[in-house]
């Protein structure tokens, strides 16, 4: 196998390396000082400008694989990209127009959309110019399996009615959302599998009630543009705005869900690298008992262990990027699944690591890696929890063995 990056590829990343180091790590304190004194879920004036930078310097829509929407990467070639914006996950992936859920919502557009819904709502999307919501789970059913769901979408004529409750609604609080991506039941009769269907909501609907934001250990989570408790009582949209077919929503959801995993894997790289360079630095500047930190056993130990972890991971998210290329999605189930178990994981435990070595200031607001602990630990149950992946992972093992 050969592990180099190929041209394009190499200079995308010293493009964005530079952008990183000359405006996004700068602009950190300024956001933060600046969402501190807004409205919660606002968007900040630094991260306009670093939208703005962005485009200038060609770094827009790198996740999108079809040259006609993106930059026309393979999932190999945007995998080392998508991890340096992940050493920065508050500003860098929305700076580039690579943030969730917007990401997931273009490429089902790009894939699923009719022509007119692709002009009316992918292409401000890809513009920057707007930003979506995925609205799937919901606070009444164990939403990891998503049959369980029971938002009703009842046709009526020439429209869809959509009632029921969703909650952890990413990117609805963001006050540029809208747009709504919403999964109900249109035939509860059906196989389970079939029951389910995707309708397109503008978020100024009739209907449509914003109840909260949920907060994220105590965080806004402004990554994702926020998560929102949303009613649908009575919604009504034309029929046109079905995604598909009828019973298809199930199938167009997992096809969502399978780049959205990865892209979350290649970010939480990033998350990792960024808290390991910082325990480093941390370790090499202070003392205790009398030595640096560098010194302590346990703290190499914490250091050794962690370069260890995280390249474990790269390997494994880069060999399924390149299966992802190469025999699709389905032929990548297997690790996807895997790198899902993994990756948040292995960020989680370096993250807490790093945390630990700085001590109080670890957890305080001094510093980046609590709001990464945060990313971190949500993304063992985002896109699907451990155990779910860990028992669907089991079960095709096991069905290789069968007599």
């Amino acid at each position: 196998m050969d592990f180099a990056y190929d041209a394009r590829t190499e200079e995308l990343r010293d493009e964005l390396t530079r952008f990183l180091t000359e405006h996004v790590y700068p602009a950190e304190p300024v956001h933060a000082e600046q969402a501190a004194t807004g409205e919660e879920w606002s968007r900040t004036p630094v991260l306009a400008e670093l939208k703005a930078e962005a485009r200038k310097r060609g770094l827009w829509n790198l996740f999108l694989p079809d040259p006609r929407y993106g930059a026309g990467l393979t999932n190999l070639q945007y995998a080392p990209l998508a991890e340096l914006t992940g050493r920065s996950p508050h500003l860098a992936p929305e700076a580039v127009n690579c943030a969730a859920p917007d990401t997931g919502n273009m490429e089902l557009l790009a894939e699923f959309g009719s022509d007119a819904q692709r002009e009316r709502w992918l292409v401000p999307l890809l513009e920057g110019e707007i930003r979506s919501a995925f609205c799937m789970t919901e606070p009444e059913v164990a939403s990891s399996d998503a049959t369980n769901i029971a938002t009703r979408i009842t046709r009526d004529g020439d429209e869809y009615v959509v009632n029921g409750r969703k909650w952890w609604s990413s990117g609805a609080m963001d006050p540029r959302c809208e747009i709504l991506i919403v999964m109900g039941k249109t035939d509860p009769d059906a196989d389970r599998h079939r029951q389910q269907s995707m309708v397109l909501v503008p978020r100024d609907t009739p209907g449509v009630t914003v109840r909260r934001g949920m907060h994220v250990f105590g965080y806004s989570d402004g990554t994702h543009g926020g998560h929102a408790e949303i009613d649908f009582t009575d919604v009504r949209v034309p029929a046109a705005n079905l995604i598909g077919a009828e019973g298809t929503g199930f199938a167009i959801a997992q096809a969502r869900l399978g780049p959205g995993r990865i892209h979350h894997c290649m970010r939480l790289i990033g998350m990792a690298e960024r808290a390991l360079e910082l325990l480093c630095r941390r370790a090499n500047e202070r003392i205790a008992f009398g030595r640096p930190l560098a010194e302590q056993g346990v703290v190499r130990e914490w250091i050794a262990e962690s370069r260890v972890r995280i390249e474990q991971a790269r390997l494994l998210v880069l060999k399924t990027a390149w299966l992802m290329d190469t025999v699709g999605n389905k032929g990548a189930h297997t690790e996807i699944q895997a790198i899902k178990i993994a990756t948040p994981a292995m960020a989680e435990w370096v993250v807490d690591k790093a945390i630990q070595g700085y001590g109080g200031a670890g957890v305080s607001q001094d510093t980046p890696l609590a709001a990464l602990w945060a990313q971190t630990r949500t993304l063992r149950l985002a896109d699907g929890p451990d155990e779910v992946h860990r028992n669907s992972l089991a079960k095709r093992e096991l069905r290789r063995w069968l007599p």
